[in-house]
């Protein structure tokens, strides 16, 4: 899908949704969560060819396929509660969307611990004993 269908689709949804708000609130905001899935499953999708190059540069620069696994959890896992923070906060839940994002910041940091480790390791290993 390229830019234009996104922001089509996009746009439309909004207007649909601005044109039931003022009547039917709750379908307005399904409208708006069945659109933003809808798009952040379409990006997903193009994620794809990201995520293929990526693992065949490490496979070619010999790099540990853990760390770039890794890496891609924690973006993955940014983008995926940036996306559920911006859908509560349209909700007008802006509580519950910062603990989102705290949870976030906390699966990121528990699953960056390894390669923490090891970047810990090697810059301990430069220093004299």
């Amino acid at each position: 899908m390229d830019i234009l269908q996104i922001v089509g689709f996009g746009l439309i949804a909004t207007f649909l949704s601005l044109i039931l708000k003022e009547n039917k609130s709750t379908l307005a905001f399904g409208i708006v969560v069945f659109a933003g899935t809808v798009l952040f499953l379409l990006m997903v999708e193009g994620l794809q060819n990201v995520f293929s190059t990526l693992e065949r540069l490490a496979v070619s620069s010999h790099v540990n396929l853990m760390y770039l696994e890794t890496i891609l959890k924690i973006i993955g896992i940014a983008y995926i509660a940036e996306f559920g923070a911006q859908i509560t906060r349209d909700a007008e839940q802006n509580a519950i969307a910062s603990k989102i994002e705290l949870g976030g910041k906390i699966m990121i940091l528990t699953i960056a611990i390894p390669i923490l480790s090891v970047v810990l390791e090697t810059v301990l290993s430069f220093l004299p004993k």
